[in-house]
């Protein structure tokens, strides 16, 4: 069972992108416009993750080859199933949650939000240099999602009066520490070439699996 959650969250994450999606629709009236807004920015991550590793996928490839430029080992290193799988549902989850479940924590709704926004260095800049591409897994939610969802919540902060300016840089420099918290440093000390966590050969590849495997044969050399 969690060899299964290891290599599948981010299906699961789907189905509980669809049972969330229901719960605001149909679902009793028990939560704030505040906390609506950031369970929709928590469910835009789960879209991000899909994105990443379902369809089109192959976000495992792109970090270890591209990204991180490895002697093209791209199954699993510095990036193996496991640290993903502990980083992008237990951490991630629990701080995504946390904004829900205190909302007047202005600081970390900004930080929540930010978070989402701060994927389109990754993804819409560093990502794209590397694979010379207009596209990469993970960018269609970040601009059609996170940022759209951030811009609402800081627009209803900054409308309501919530925030003062050191609040604002307070949440932006909350949503970096949490990117090195969260994806950063977990993989600094999960790295290992000799893990028994590879990625599933169906998991490794997916969007420009033909510039990656010629990015792998180069370094290689």
């Amino acid at each position: 069972m969690i060899d299964f959650c290891r290599h599948s969250w981010y299906h699961l994450g789907a189905i509980l992108f669809v049972a969330l999606a229901f719960f605001l629709l149909l679902g009793p009236d028990v939560l704030s416009e505040t906390q609506v807004i950031l369970m929709c920015s928590f469910m835009a991550m789960l879209v991000h993750q899909c994105e990443e590793y379902s369809w089109p996928g192959g976000f495992p490839s792109m970090a270890n080859v591209a990204l991180f430029q490895d002697k093209g080992i791209a199954d699993r290193y510095p990036f193996n199933a496991n640290q993903c799988w502990i980083s992008n549902v237990f951490l991630t989850y629990a701080f995504y949650l946390s904004a829900v479940f205190f909302p007047d924590v202005i600081w970390l709704g900004l930080a929540q939000v930010m978070l989402g926004m701060l994927q389109i260095i990754a993804h819409g800049v560093v990502a794209n240099i590397k694979l010379k591409s207009f596209y990469n897994p993970g960018l269609g939610a970040t601009i059609l999602l996170q940022w759209p969802i951030g811009i609402i919540y800081i627009t209803r902060v900054a409308s309501l009066g919530l925030a003062g300016p050191s609040t604002y840089v307070l949440g932006l420099l909350g949503a970096f520490v949490a990117a090195m918290a969260l994806f950063g440093f977990p993989i600094l000390i999960m790295r290992d070439r000799d893990t028994a966590y590879p990625f599933r050969p169906d998991e490794v590849y997916g969007f420009a699996e033909d510039k990656i495997r010629k990015m792998q044969v180069k370094a290689s050399e």
